[in-house]
């Protein structure tokens, strides 16, 4: 990695740190759901996002689903999938979730070699479930609050700890080491496409039964982050009293 590119980084991880801590300085004046208080930018931000997916992604998503074979379609998320299995071991083990790091471990080395470069989930028939940790998470195990709901260009629904995470877990894709400029994009280009095509059909659920997909989005995203960091278990959540407008 060239100094100039570890110094660009840098300057990400910083620029989102600052961004995070200057969530705890935002207005608090009058809104619907505490953990939105960005909400106007936050709407703005998914009607962006939603005109470009309408207008470019979706459209190359359906592309692919199209041309690309259900097999291959489905040995490429594996491709990445094991290629995720990495990060969500290290994670596991900055858990201390030692039994999972095992696992994830495992699932790398099988889906490695018998699973062709993990174009082939074998691991998953060995009774070696895939838990899919990321950062985020890490620092929710650690005590870190969620922080401020973030609706990120391109990326979508995030919090101020996931962006975070999201820093963290570039460094630990293998793809993001790769020298050659090309290559690298061409992956992370794929990784994308490939992922935003699996998701085809949750987008046309929400757009056929949501009346408000920002707020639907937005709920669905809280709460399965929060049932993600206690593993499935979270305890009960405090009510809280949304204010007028």
């Amino acid at each position: 990695m060239t100094r100039a590119r570890l110094a660009k980084r840098l300057r990400t991880v910083f620029m989102l740190l600052a961004f995070t801590l200057l969530g705890g300085c935002a207005s608090t004046g009058e809104f619907a759901d505490p953990r939105d208080p960005w909400e106007g930018f936050n709407r703005t931000m998914f009607s962006f996002n939603e005109t470009l997916d309408n207008a470019l992604i979706k459209p190359l998503a359906k592309g692919y689903k199209a041309v690309v074979p259900v097999p291959v379609d489905r040995g490429i998320t594996n491709f990445f999938n094991n290629l995720g299995d990495l990060g969500s071991a290290l994670n596991n083990l900055l858990q201390f979730k030692l039994q999972r790091a095992g696992s994830d471990l495992g699932r790398v080395a099988f889906n490695t070699t018998l699973g062709i470069v993990g174009f082939f989930d074998v691991a998953t028939n060995m009774n070696l479930p895939r838990y899919g940790e990321d950062f985020g998470q890490t620092l929710g195990v650690w005590g870190s609050s969620p922080g401020p709901y973030i609706v990120l260009p391109l990326l979508g629904p995030s919090n101020g700890r996931d962006a975070i995470g999201l820093v963290v877990d570039w460094f630990t894709d293998p793809v993001s080491y790769i020298e050659d400029d090309s290559v690298r994009f061409a992956l992370k280009s794929l990784w994308f496409i490939d992922t935003r095509a699996d998701l085809l059909n949750a987008s046309n659920l929400v757009e056929q039964a949501a009346l408000d997909p920002y707020e639907f989005v937005r709920d669905a995203y809280l709460q399965k982050r929060r049932y993600d960091v206690y593993d499935g278990n979270p305890p009960a959540e405090e009510a809280f009293l949304p204010t007028e407008r």
